[in-house]
């Protein structure tokens, strides 16, 4: 939420700085994001008068000017605007002032052969407006030679973030009044303009839903004249980030930003008969000031007249009946809706805005007379028009919550001792009622302060407001000895994979447990349906992580990276429950393009299963003993056919699996470049069986190693990783390594058989190999792999 220092100052009576208060609003609990000072973007922009205004002598449609900058000589400037004239009064940007709007830098130069000392500006470069169709022209009493942002009054501007539980302070005044509270000045009273209501309002007004909405208040306001809204209300609105539109549409956004108060104005020319708060009709359409139309159903709370829909209630009116420049006639809407009802509403049509923002968190519903007095008084004293009396269909919510409380409870909870009398100055100071004639006390919420809810919420306002600096900080009592190591197995476990994962080259990535239901269902659909979501995009927990790692890798190659390296350790949500897993992406290039190499290498399967293997050996698995197998049917929509696998402890016990994405995963994703991923499934690693902590120690061999090579033919349907298991097997006492060394398919080798290469790694142990001991070894070798159908090749 963003407001300026003299917005502010409307209701605050302060001499603080803009430090101080800044300073205030962050000890209260206001984070302060931001302070921007106009000021320096317009600094280099001088009051200037125009002395003469001649044609430039090559070109039609500019001009000539000398300039007087009260310092000394004037200046010559090229100008283009129709506008500019002999006699009136400007803003010149000097050589080295800085263009707000383009950045552009001011320089002495020639235009068209004539020297140019700067640029006269127009409203839209300086960001003031979007009029640009002429330069600024100021009253004929403008100081010469001041500095125009002196001049323009431009205040500092606060840029600040209100937390979800408190929408008491989603309007200026509620700022001002929590900053009093704090000390940094007092409350002005809401200056209320006059004026007097005459006459029934001509429009039925009622609400025929209750439950989404209790109270629904209006009033109609004929003979006004609709136009641009005044530089004290734009520049207000500006400093909010809003764009100035018309006069009533501006003073409704200035009460809801000044109040924290929606309202709503609608051209009564457009509106046919009753004006209802009601709930939708399935199937009921409705054009909204987005321009973008919605399709209703009955768990929504709509106004509607006799034609139709004209406002999906608390978020955003509709089109058809908006104010234009040509209303003269309006009616006011102010009411209380449901805010759960708002919320639903919002997710389910995917619309936000700064109503809905409001409603959904609670907004005041006292404020609802005040709120329609005060646009009823702005819009008569600026736009005039005769008022109607107003009309009260339904009722706010009016039960106070009252709340015992103890004020020792402070210290006990708040760890710091504040006086009872501070204590009742300080909830006093934020309207709370109280009767402190004996304890506990009896304090009464405000209506607007929907989160308060019993005694510890009281302490709390209590402590940001004497401040949480204040407390002393208190070191937890810690046993004498060493620590015991609270760590789980589990979390070991990922902090061991997290390292091993990190050293093959993989960065972390930590995306949202939750994911859209299209994202789900991509990825074989999700099991845990959220009941209210933050958004539509947010609905499912995730069954998978790769939405959450395709999705960065989409961000990422749409910035131009071209091979992303990315893991992440977290839950899967699947029928059964929840299951800890490891999931990666390798995406784009193995290796970029090279004078050696030639063209860039993609990652392939291979690269897949060598991360899983490292991971799953820093995971404690036994490599060894793993089988290579095929995926399973509900796998088939992830990985591409014919280039993916798993890795099973026995063929029902599977602990990861890899692959090449499919590619209408990929498309499903947006992702234009081939990815292979790969998952562990880390609650599926058998825990060691050795509980110990201490490591044996290590006893390198004492006798060399030796090498046997073996050349087999095997039928090619047989996965290379079975031959090697059985061959590692043969002889463990002796076989300590083998590995496939060349696949050969081709000339001498029979038809549907495939020859593979094997190094075999031996390791003596007490005494070297004798030829014996090495062929008894081989048939071992042989035999084990006949078992597979594999022949020793001549």
């Amino acid at each position: 939420m963003k407001f300026s220092l003299t917005w502010l100052k409307d209701h605050l009576e302060t001499e603080a700085s803009v430090a101080d208060l800044a300073a205030a609003m962050n000890r209260i609990g206001l984070e302060v994001e931001g302070i921007e000072d106009p000021a320096e973007r317009l600094e280099g922009f001088t009051v200037a008068k125009v002395l003469t205004a001649d044609k430039h002598p090559d070109a039609d449609k500019l001009q000539v000017l000398t300039v007087d900058t009260g310092k000394g000589d004037p200046l010559q400037v090229v100008c283009g605007a129709p506008n500019a004239r002999a006699g009136m009064m400007g803003v010149l940007g000097q050589p080295g002032a800085v263009v707000p709007s383009n950045g552009m830098e001011l320089r002495k130069s020639a235009i068209r052969g004539v020297e140019s000392n700067g640029m006269m500006c127009s409203v839209r470069e300086l960001e003031l407006g979007d009029e640009h169709d002429g330069i600024i022209e100021l009253p004929d009493d403008a100081p010469v030679g001041h500095s125009f942002a002196d001049y323009h009054g431009s205040s500092p501007i606060f840029d600040v973030a209100i937390t979800p539980n408190r929408p008491d302070c989603m309007g200026v005044y509620g700022i001002a009044r929590d900053l009093v509270a704090a000390g940094m000045g007092t409350l002005k009273p809401i200056a209320m303009p006059a004026f007097t209501a005459s006459g029934a309002c001509p429009v039925e007004i009622r609400t025929d839903d209750p439950e989404g909405c209790p109270a629904f208040y209006g009033r109609v306001i004929k003979g006004v004249t609709n136009g641009a809204s005044p530089d004290w209300l734009q520049q207000r609105l500006q400093s909010a980030g809003q764009r100035p539109i018309s006069l009533l549409v501006d003073l409704t956004n200035y009460l809801m930003l000044a109040f924290g108060r929606p309202a709503h104005a609608y051209d009564l020319s457009k509106l046919t008969g009753a004006v209802v708060a009601r709930r939708a009709k399935d199937g009921e359409q409705v054009l909204a000031l987005n321009e973008n139309t919605y399709t209703l159903d009955s768990s929504m709370t709509v106004i509607a007249d006799d034609d139709g829909v004209h406002d999906i209630a608390g978020i955003m009116g509709g089109e058809d009946s908006g104010c234009s420049e040509s209303t003269t006639d309006v009616l006011l809407e102010i009411a209380y809706f449901d805010p759960d009802r708002i919320g639903a509403t919002g997710r389910k049509l995917g619309l936000a805005s700064d109503a809905r923002t409001r409603f959904e968190r609670g907004v005041d519903p006292e404020f609802l007379d005040d709120g329609l007095d005060l646009l009823t008084g702005l819009i008569v004293e600026l736009a005039g028009g005769e008022a109607s009396e107003p009309v009260r269909a339904g009722a706010a919510p009016s039960n106070a919550k009252v709340v015992p409380f103890d004020p020792a409870l402070t210290e006990r909870l708040g760890g710091v001792s504040v006086d009872p009398a501070e204590q009742q100055r300080i909830l006093e100071s934020l309207d709370f009622g109280l009767d402190a004639a004996s304890t506990p006390w009896s304090v009464t919420a405000p209506l607007r302060r929907h989160d308060v809810e019993g005694p510890a919420d009281l302490v709390e306002e209590i402590v940001r407001i004497y401040g949480i600096d204040d407390i002393e900080s208190v070191a937890l009592p810690r046993a004498e000895g060493v620590a015991v190591p609270t760590a789980s197995p589990e979390q070991k476990l990922e902090r061991r994979v997290r390292r091993a994962a990190a050293a093959c080259g993989l960065n972390e990535a930590i995306t949202w447990s939750f994911v859209s239901q299209a994202e789900a269902d991509a990825v074989g659909g999700g099991r845990w349906i959220l009941d209210n979501p933050i958004s539509e995009d947010m609905k499912v927990m995730r069954p998978s992580l790769l939405p959450g790692l395709l999705s960065a890798v989409r961000r990422n190659a749409d910035r131009g990276a071209t091979s992303l390296r990315l893991f992440e350790i977290g839950r899967r949500y699947l029928a059964d429950g929840e299951h800890p897993s490891l999931a990666f992406v390798l995406a784009g290039e193995r290796s970029e393009r090279s004078w050696q190499k030639g063209k860039a290498e993609a990652f392939d399967a291979f690269d897949a299963k060598a991360v899983c293997l490292s991971l799953l050996e820093a995971a404690g698995a036994p490599v060894d003993k793993l089988m290579v197998m095929g995926v399973d049917d509900g796998a088939s929509t992830i990985y591409h056919p014919g280039q993916s696998a798993t890795l099973r402890l026995g063929p029902k016990n599977q602990i990861a699996s890899f692959g090449t994405v499919h590619p209408s995963l990929l498309k499903a994703f947006d992702v234009d470049m081939p990815v292979v991923v790969g998952g562990i499934h880390l609650d599926a690693i058998p825990a060691k069986k050795n509980a110990g902590f201490a490591r044996t120690h290590y006893a390198p061999p004492v006798l060399q190693s030796v090498l046997r090579d073996f050349a087999f033919l095997i039928s090619d349907d047989v996965p290379a990783g079975d031959l090697l298991r059985v061959i590692k097997g043969a002889d463990k006492a002796n076989i300590v390594a083998a590995r496939i060394f060349d696949d050969f398919r081709g000339q001498g080798v029979p038809e549907g058989k495939k020859s593979l290469a094997v190094e075999v790694t031996l390791q003596p142990g007490e005494k070297s190999y004798k030829d014996d001991d090495l062929k008894a070894i081989s048939d071992k070798v042989v035999a084990a792999a006949g078992k597979l159908g594999a022949e020793l090749r001549g």
